[in-house]
């Protein structure tokens, strides 16, 4: 318990702990002194003598023990031991991001290890956890949209929120338009300066009730800037498929409308990447991050809680025993 309360502490004046050099030089001379001391009986027999030692001998050097005691007490209090508790204040200003996520059929495709939704799911967690005074929120799409999570700075409920995304969430298909339009319109009322999208996507706009292109208009009227990700090795990559016969896995076609995603990217000053294997998708997450730095000052405050009362008064005590036992248990009468 005592090592657990010298955890916490620190000391103002540490130097001064060199003082229990002294200790050691103290019980030195109390004891080469004391044999000094001993005077010299001549006695015709020792018989006598062999039971003699009474409990007083026992405990004679308790009032030393106890000085010492005091003594190291003193010590440590002089040391100043204290408790820091640091404040930390954060000023700046924080961009709201919004993760829009494709969950369509092909993001099963295993071109990327064990396949291409949990390579976007881990690369979006490892993103949130390098965004910390950063708004998040994630929005998926397949043939229609659905908002996964708002808008919020509690990460931890955001990454549970990344991790419980899965296929067959939604009504299948690609709806790039739907996805990138709910992602504006979970942005469009914040009071951010700087406003981001990025969109990861496998194909080729095929389904929803909003054209991409409409979508796009509308990030440019409410200044949001779109990252656009395509997912997918070059040429064919392996999907599981439904047959009658269960669950097969065919090699697909990689399709991936990469001039729709560069045209969005371009004209809301984005940028479109592509995404061929696990260590590419992570690496452009990284460039995403270096790009879109929020500007942040954090300032710490230190405060200091005095605890050398307890020292002080434990040396008070100590030399109040030792006083009473000395002038009591080993008073010497003349």
């Amino acid at each position: 318990m005592i090592f657990d309360y010298f955890n916490n502490i620190t000391f103002g004046q540490p130097w001064l702990l060199l003082l229990f050099l002294i200790i050691p030089f103290l019980i030195y001379w109390k004891f080469t002194k004391g044999k000094k001391q001993v005077a010299a009986i001549k006695i015709s027999s020792t018989k006598g003598l062999q039971n003699a030692r009474s409990w007083k001998n026992t405990i004679q050097h308790f009032p030393f023990i106890f000085r010492l005691l005091a003594l190291s007490c003193i010590i440590v209090a002089l040391a100043r031991p204290q408790t820091r508790f640091d404040e930390t204040q954060t000023e700046g200003e924080g961009i709201d991001i919004i993760l829009c996520i494709d969950v369509s059929g092909s993001m099963t495709s295993q071109d990327f290890q064990p396949n291409r939704m949990e390579a976007a799911k881990k690369v979006a967690e490892d993103f949130v956890d390098n965004r910390p005074s950063d708004r998040i929120g994630v929005v998926i799409f397949a043939g229609e949209s659905f908002t996964q999570c708002p808008l919020t700075t509690d990460h931890y409920v955001l990454k549970s929120q990344i991790a419980q995304i899965r296929n067959g969430l939604l009504e299948d298909g690609t709806a790039i338009g739907s996805g990138l339009a709910t992602s504006v319109d979970r942005l469009r009322n914040s009071k951010a300066k700087s406003k981001i999208i990025i969109l990861l996507t496998d194909g080729i706009n095929n389904g929803g009730l909003i054209d991409p292109n409409t979508a796009k208009e509308i990030a440019k009227t409410f200044h949001i800037k779109v990252y656009t990700i395509g997912v997918g090795s070059e040429g064919y990559a392996p999907t599981p498929v439904s047959t009658p016969m269960g669950i097969v896995m065919q090699n697909e076609k990689v399709s991936i409308d990469e001039k729709l995603l560069q045209n969005i990217a371009r004209e809301t000053g984005g940028k479109y990447f592509r995404a061929t294997d696990n260590s590419s998708l992570e690496h452009i997450y990284n460039e995403i991050d270096k790009m879109e730095k929020s500007k942040v000052e954090i300032t710490t405050f230190h405060h200091y809680t005095e605890k050398f009362y307890p020292f002080i008064f434990a040396a008070m005590g100590l030399l109040l025993i030792e006083l009473i036992l000395r002038y009591t248990v080993f008073k010497k009468f003349p």
